[in-house]
């Protein structure tokens, strides 16, 4: 025996009670949780996946063996009593049938005549699982359950490479739960209106007479709304909303990585997308860095040059130094893939390859040749050459063609003529200095030519200017006397008047 304290309704008087009750009554109740598999401190989450998960097993239209369709409704008891708040604490308490109690006028259809879980009537399992898969497909219901991300659903993209890394809009088909297009999301057919439920008398619950005590739970005919859908629409089953496919444009963040998962508004609900992104045939990814290869000619690689390397967002022409063997890394700072939740780019590295020509031409072989014969730090041999004992190499006999001959003949003229090239260029620098020291020594005697003349011509001057210089006085003199007789001369008038 056991105690239990619960609340008792008498009139318009509550009073707690505490009564004995038997505990054997259980040994022949409906393990609920055993039929879904699971604790009886399992979540709400892991009901509904035990429930979803049964419930595909044993559905009539997919299984056939003997015992399926009775699986499949036990399957959805269980999952209707654990699933509603108020009937799983009741079973948690009291069982499937522990008191053999009895239903009162309005009581909860589901009780049987001794109070137990019996499922008689309107109950209808593969309406449960229609209303339950529709939610789970449209994201409500068991999405939120297993994510906890409210009412949103999952689903993934398909992008390109070029698309994850420059970013972009995509359009998409998805579904959405929206009012359904027939009744506006009322439940009901068009031109009937919800009537107060006949099952709660419009109170949203029921009450359930258990040996002296009253439960209540709510009304599965109205779920607790008092209002009952005596018409519900054809389209929706009376849901009010329904699953939609719709397109609706979604923006591509710059910079997503491949399984990367980003919430995004739609409607009046989130959308977590997962982005799936290919491969590129010409690039590779390290985290925010992109690596490709670029393939350069034999004549690129000895003598240099330029070569055009693509990119994400434009091509660049880089330059190839003489020397540049395969396998050489460049880098183009800020050339990689934007960063996601930072500023900036990454780098893109260049991995150069040396393309050999597998087939050659005779001109190509006999230059080839010929320069494995010219070649000094060969490590090995050259198929076709062969070393002499001085030291060089030639090509072997049978493997020399015309053209080879003509190629090494060519080369022995250019040789002579360069040979005679540079003697006439030394000859004609030598010329050029001579002539240049000859005009320099030249040069130096005008100077000193002119520069003794400057000095001559400056000394006559000063002789010249000594004997006028001793003239200026003695004609200062005879100026001065003039001066003096000037006025004696002016008196001697003077005087002769005087006397006259």
């Amino acid at each position: 025996m056991a105690s239990l304290i619960t609340r008792m309704v008498r009139g318009a008087q509550v009073v707690n009670c505490v009564r004995a009750i038997s505990t054997t009554a259980y040994l022949d109740a409906k393990d609920y949780y055993k039929v879904l598999g699971l604790k009886k401190d399992s979540s709400a989450k892991d009901i509904k996946k035990a429930y979803y998960k049964l419930a595909k097993e044993y559905h009539p239209d997919v299984n056939k063996n003997d015992g399926a369709a009775e699986k499949f409704q036990e399957v959805s008891e269980a999952y209707e009593v654990l699933s509603d708040e108020g009937k799983r604490a009741q079973y948690d308490q009291f069982g499937t049938d522990p008191f053999g109690g009895r239903s009162t006028a309005g009581a909860h259809p589901g009780a049987g005549a001794a109070g137990g879980w019996n499922f008689n009537g309107d109950f209808d399992p593969f309406k449960i699982f229609r209303d339950f898969d529709m939610k789970m497909r449209a994201g409500g219901g068991f999405a939120e359950s297993m994510h906890g991300f409210g009412s949103t659903q999952q689903t993934s993209v398909n992008i390109t490479f070029e698309e994850a890394c420059r970013g972009g809009n995509k359009t998409i088909p998805i579904n959405v739960v929206d009012d359904c297009g027939k009744c506006r999301g009322s439940g009901t057919e068009p031109g009937y209106k919800k009537v107060s439920c006949p099952y709660c008398n419009g109170t949203g619950f029921t009450t359930q007479h258990i040996q002296g005590f009253f439960m209540q739970t709510n009304c599965s005919h109205c779920r607790g709304t008092g209002a009952y859908n005596k018409n519900p629409c054809i389209e929706c089953e009376g849901l009010g909303q329904s699953v939609q496919r719709r397109h609706v444009t979604i923006q591509i963040p710059a910079g997503i990585d491949n399984g990367q998962t980003v919430r995004v508004r739609v409607g009046k609900g989130d959308v977590y997308i997962t982005f799936n992104v290919a491969e590129s045939l010409r690039f590779r990814r390290e985290h925010d860095n992109i690596h490709c290869d670029v393939e350069i000619s034999v004549a690129q690689a000895v003598l240099g040059g330029t070569v055009k390397v693509p990119g994400i967002y434009e091509d660049t022409t880089i330059h190839i130094p003489p020397g540049t063997s395969s396998h050489t890394r460049m880098k183009l700072s800020g050339k990689g893939i934007k960063r996601l939740n930072h500023h900036g780019r990454g780098d893109q590295y260049i991995n150069i390859k040396v393309r050999i020509p597998k087939r050659l031409t005779e001109r190509q072989k006999a230059l080839i040749q010929t320069w494995a014969e010219l070649e000094i730090d060969t490590p090995g041999t050259v198929s076709g050459i062969r070393n002499t004992g001085d030291g060089l190499k030639t090509t072997m006999e049978g493997q020399e063609s015309e053209m080879i001959s003509k190629i090494r003949s060519i080369l022995n003229e250019a040789v002579d003529v360069k040979t005679k090239k540079d003697q006439e260029a030394k000859k004609s620098k030598a010329s050029e200095s001579e002539k240049k020291s000859e005009e320099s020594k030249k040069s130096e005697e005008s100077k000193k030519s002119e520069e003794s003349k400057k000095s001559e011509e400056s000394k006559k001057p000063e002789e010249s200017k000594k004997p006028e210089e001793s003239k200026k006085p003695e004609e200062s003199k005879k100026a001065d006397k003039s001066k003096k007789d000037e006025p004696e001369a002016a008196k001697e008038p003077e005087k002769k008047q005087s006397t006259a």
